[in-house]
């Protein structure tokens, strides 16, 4: 059975600290149907802090217990429901905090108009996460309340990668997160995983290479990649999507991204997203291998001992405060600073006041807890601009949109560039044009094939006409049916006359037609920790620094100056496998 919430909360009396105030919020109502003890597990007051985890684990599962969890939620009557996003089963107080105001957590990227229940709460979150030198020391002066062989920073795939692998190499893991939920960027990924060698590219005749795979993430990062790193992902692809299919991925589907010679860029069926699916992949992996997945929970410090061998980390915990976790081994994979607005002012400030389309944890966390402790970076200062950020928003469209069929005009509907080309020459050029934006234009085929194109038109994205001339007239796109006639000659004829593209899977002849405003924002920061192909944390003077290993956006030399479409995934699967391993063989050798 469905249940509703309420509109609005019942404003009752409850009695705090030995005063009675006049509250309304989530707590108050549920303590108007019985007491505390309805969310809590402690019997009083005074006790309720204490046993409360950061991650809010027995009240979430109270949530569930009385009201279903997300599947029995979801309204099909409505325009928009939180439930069904694809963030999925997140955390409840993600977005419903008992004692605040109530926040919706799909407002961090969208600007979506529901009322929640108990909006008119006035109070305000009291965690917010700022780092307090002060209660940082007093954690290390006291010393570890916990000690386990490995710690994960970043719950993002690289994160989930590494504690799955370091848990199965024998050791005991922990994965802290700072947000309230796990995901980071890599939930928010669309396209695929580049991958060469796999049973998929068999299946289809492709003929692909690991040298060929290597070349053009050289040379999409303008050669200024590290070559070994670089071999290492090219060379370690198809065992990392065999390793996710072994989890219960779903990788069947091929397509081209932009950069790339072959179809390589591995998704789930149906068109499907690549983020969402991995994300909801392995957090189920760690509930089934038993690995601590602690949210609400920032890594504020890593603790080394006077030899330089790890001790362990600060963390600043929602509620249980400042704490030293001791390990042998950590593994950062943070993710990058891409919403860090300071940080991108000043590495590459020319990008300062661009959108972004990252998660609103890209604060670049994981640079700032290694350089404190000496070590080195690569290509910091390079931020890679996506050239196909929804104008005006900060939702992606998927490179692989271009790689299923759809081409790019300006806004008087001309082709100006190959919809295929690397994304640092497709931001370019649509700065280059006179309204520094461009539009993605397809039709019903696409639709059908790529079904993320139908949450862009779910968001209110999309502009839809039944005949090209129409969508031209709706869009001020005046060339816009000449374009589109000559690109279906082109594609009849199998040759791209006009810009050289040789993938063309689809024509632009069947109704209804569709566009997309798009603009470059900042998406992916190549630049970061600097690592070896063992994925071991390199300081300034470019030796290893034992125990301490990093993997993902947080790291740099992998993308060079450009990062092709589908190798950040394949970066944070092969590099976040190996940091587990060498992490744990590490631990373990050390005891």
């Amino acid at each position: 059975m469905k249940l509703k919430y309420l509109a609005s909360a019942v404003a009752v009396m409850m009695l705090t600290s030995g005063s009675v105030m006049a509250k309304n919020d989530l707590a108050s109502f549920h303590t108007e149907m019985g007491d505390c003890q309805s969310c809590h597990v402690a019997e009083k007051m005074k006790d309720i802090k204490k046993s409360m985890t950061d991650s809010q684990t027995h009240e979430n599962a109270q949530c569930q217990d009385c009201h279903g969890g997300y599947a029995d939620l979801v309204n099909d009557e409505l325009a928009f429901d939180p439930h069904a996003s694809h963030l999925g089963d997140i955390n409840c107080t993600s977005c419903h905090t008992a004692h605040a105001k109530p926040e919706l957590t799909c407002n961090n990227c969208h600007n979506f108009e529901i009322e929640m229940p108990f909006a008119d709460s006035t109070a305000k979150k009291k965690w917010d996460g700022d780092w307090n030198q002060e209660k940082i020391q007093q954690a290390i002066d006291k010393g570890p309340v916990e000690t386990v062989d490995v710690i994960v920073v970043g719950g993002g795939s690289a994160g989930f990668n590494a504690a799955i692998s370091a848990k199965m190499a024998g050791a005991n893991v922990v994965l802290f997160e700072k947000a309230p939920y796990t995901g980071g960027n890599s939930m928010l990924a669309a396209g695929g995983m580049n991958a060469v060698g796999t049973p998929q590219q068999k299946a289809k005749g492709i003929e692909d290479t690991v040298d060929w795979y290597a070349e053009d993430a050289m040379k999409g990062g303008r050669y200024q990649n590290d070559p070994k790193l670089v071999q290492t992902m090219a060379e370690e692809s198809a065992g990392a999507v065999a390793w996710l299919e072994s989890l219960g991925a779903d990788m069947s589907e091929l397509k081209r991204s932009g950069g790339a010679r072959a179809e390589r860029t591995h998704a789930p069926s149906g068109g499907r997203s690549v983020g969402p699916h991995l994300i909801d992949t392995l957090r189920k992996a760690a509930v089934e291998r038993d690995i601590p997945v602690r949210v609400n929970s920032r890594v504020e410090k890593i603790v080394l001992n006077d030899d330089q061998s790890v001790a362990g980390v600060v963390v600043h915990g929602r509620h249980s405060g400042y704490n030293m976790v001791a390990a042998d081994s950590i593994v950062l994979a943070t993710g990058g600073y891409g919403m860090n607005k300071q940080m991108v002012a000043y590495y590459r400030p020319t990008m300062k006041d661009m959108t972004s389309s990252n998660n609103v944890t890209a604060t670049g966390d994981g640079v700032l807890l290694a350089k404190e402790i000496g070590a080195s970076m690569t290509d910091i200062d390079w931020v890679q601009a996506h050239p196909t950020v929804g104008k005006d928003s900060r939702i992606l469209i998927s490179e692989t949109v271009r790689g299923v069929g759809a081409i790019m005009v300006n806004t008087d509907g001309n082709r100006f560039i190959n919809e295929l080309t690397t994304r640092d020459r497709a931001s370019d050029a649509i700065l280059k044009q006179k309204d520094q934006y461009a539009w993605l234009v397809f039709d019903a085929q696409l639709v059908e094939k790529k079904k993320m194109v139908r949450g862009y038109e779910h968001l209110g994205m999309l502009s839809k006409a039944n005949t090209i001339e129409e969508l031209a007239k709706i869009t001020g796109m005046a060339d816009l049916p000449k374009t589109a006639a000559d690109y279906n000659k082109y594609k009849a004829a199998g040759k791209d006359d006009a810009f050289g593209r040789a993938n063309m899977p689809l024509s632009l002849s069947t109704p209804p037609y569709y566009a997309v405003k798009v603009a470059p924002g900042i998406h992916h920061t190549m630049g970061g920790i600097a690592i070896d192909t063992d994925t071991n944390i390199l300081n300034l003077q470019s030796w290893k620094m034992p125990g301490l290993f990093a993997a993902g956006e947080v790291t740099g030399g992998v993308h060079g100056y450009n990062r092709l479409g589908g190798n950040a995934i394949a970066d944070t699967v092969v590099f976040g496998r190996i940091a587990g391993e060498n992490a744990a063989k590490h631990a373990l050798k050390t005891k």
